[in-house]
């Protein structure tokens, strides 16, 4: 598979693109009153791409990445993670999470991978933001539209951040953007993975191909189709199905807690103000 190769109309301006990404975090992190960024270094490609728009928009020293490996994780990962930071020379240290990780499931060893997976991403952001703190750095997100789309994340835990450079790009668009900005293409080709447990695959674990999901999620979403019309493109009705399915029940995970009404103004109903209010 070349990753660099999606449909026609996803295709992007890269330059613009990156150019509008880089001046987004310059503006919203000077905005809120920071001139650092800390951002959890995976050795993927959306943790790559993050890093490597901060690095330019804030600076190289500016940015602190973190890898927080489990005693289980892919060495590859830890070596990737490290291959973009110097590429880039921004600063990386690293916390190893499996001291804490093991302390919590000794008491529940009946866990299942889902649930060890979703303490592992939430350990991991807790630990971003207590450094965050400690270097007055805003947290960078790196989820991107697909998995935002999908639900395929950990509420507070990958999904967390204040704010997010890539959320509006597709993962095969990131994957472009990643190889157009040359972060290494060891980084750009290899199988997406959250890396959460021996052998974990994004694309195994939910059935499908990024590339054939965007394609559909494209249509579906930013083309508003509806069924008739995506089963004429060539979209398998159970695909379909499927897929929408998950856009709905994951709903929740990327809206504020709903909160009950009881007043003349409620928060996020009638007291609703921009994000940068009074500053």
């Amino acid at each position: 598979m070349n990753p660099t190769v999606i449909m026609p109309e996803l295709t992007l301006d890269w330059d613009l693109c990156a150019k509008v990404l880089t001046g987004f975090i310059q503006s919203e992190v000077r905005r809120a009153g920071f001139r650092r960024v800390i951002v959890g270094v995976s050795g993927g490609v959306d943790s790559s791409l993050a890093v490597t728009l901060a690095a330019a928009a804030m600076g190289p020293g500016n940015v602190w990445g973190i890898s927080m490996p489990y005693q289980a994780s892919s060495p590859e990962s830890l070596t990737h993670a490290q291959l973009i930071a110097d590429r880039l020379e921004v600063n990386l240290f690293q916390v190893d999470i499996t001291p804490q990780i093991d302390a919590y499931f000794a008491a529940f060893p009946d866990a299942d991978h889902i649930r060890r997976g979703n303490k592992m991403a939430r350990e991991r952001m807790t630990i971003l933001y207590d450094h965050s703190a400690r270097l007055e750095a805003l947290v960078l997100g790196t989820s991107n539209k697909t998995e935002l789309l999908l639900g395929y994340g950990t509420l507070y835990g990958d999904m967390a951040s204040a704010l997010n450079p890539i959320g509006d790009l597709y993962k095969t668009q990131v994957r472009c953007l990643a190889a157009h900005l040359d972060v290494p293409a060891e980084i750009v080709g290899k199988k997406p993975s959250a890396d959460l447990w021996v052998g974990q695959t994004d694309e195994d674990e939910l059935g499908f191909s990024y590339e054939a999901v965007d394609r559909l999620l494209y249509y579906l979403v930013d083309r508003r189709y509806e069924r008739p019309a995506l089963i004429e493109l060539g979209f398998e009705a159970q695909f379909v199905e499927a897929v929408s399915r998950r856009i709905q029940s994951s709903q929740y995970k990327r809206r504020p807690p709903v909160i009950a009404k009881v007043s003349g103004r409620t928060i996020d109903r009638d007291f609703r103000y921009p994000r940068d209010w009074g500053v």
